[in-house]
């Protein structure tokens, strides 16, 4: 998770219907060697994912006629493809709104030149990992391929739904998963009511990851949105 991309290898689409949005997106991706698509309009994007299938979409929210939520609704209807969401607004309610619709990251405008070419290449690396099924944590190392964690040299089995959980977290590694998606996780589309179930198994997760489970630092509680799966910092 902590590997190195190749940008020209990465076709980006950028849609925003300010254009002068648009040159400043391309000319800070352009610099990183990515290939760059743009489109003014959420019709004019779904046509372009269709045709050209990129990467990545970077999806403005707040455009006339046709919003980002409502484009990434009809992108989920087909393709699976990595949406980072950028907004001037920084609600939590929007925040979350895209997340449950099934956006991977959000970006607040303005953001700096570096959080965009970070939040990129993480959202890379994520949806297009190498075949490596050994996870590092601060505190533990999880075989997703064995369903195993060893800590401090000894083995531990991660259960089903720990493993579900555990996939489902380590696919959105170092953002914010929702409660309403780890609950349908375990335990299907009608989750509603079976959050104190979501709470058990992330507790006995978090007994076989964590240093010290009572003070959790790879799976950690995001107050009033869900959790997060922090990863091992590699040094270079």
């Amino acid at each position: 998770m902590n590997m190195k991309i190749d940008p020209s290898e990465y076709k980006i689409l950028i849609v925003d219907d300010v254009s002068s949005n648009v040159l400043l997106m391309k000319a800070l991706l352009g610099k990183e060697k990515y290939n760059l698509l743009s489109a003014m309009s959420g019709i004019e994007a779904l046509d372009c994912i269709a045709r050209e299938r990129p990467d990545l979409v970077l999806l403005d929210v707040m455009m006339p006629d046709m919003d980002g939520f409502a484009v990434l609704k009809e992108i989920r209807r087909t393709s699976r493809v990595p949406v980072l969401m950028l907004t001037a607004r920084g609600e939590a309610e929007d925040r979350i709104e895209g997340l449950e619709i099934g956006a991977d990251d959000y970006l607040a405008k303005p953001f700096l030149p570096k959080e965009l070419l970070l939040r990129v290449g993480a959202i890379l690396s994520r949806a297009y990992p190498e075949q490596n099924k050994t996870v590092e944590l601060a505190g533990a190392t999880v075989d997703m391929t064995n369903a195993e964690v060893w800590k401090h040299g000894e083995k531990q089995t991660l259960t089903a739904k720990e493993m579900q959980l555990f996939e489902k977290l380590y696919q959105n590694a170092g953002r914010i998963v929702t409660t309403g998606i780890l609950c349908e996780t375990i335990c299907g589309e009608f989750w509603q009511g079976y959050e104190s179930t979501l709470s058990t198994h992330i507790r006995h997760l978090r007994e076989k990851i964590e240093e010290n489970p009572s003070k959790p630092v790879s799976l950690v509680t995001v107050k009033g949105l869900g959790y997060r799966l922090n990863l091992k910092e590699v040094s270079p």
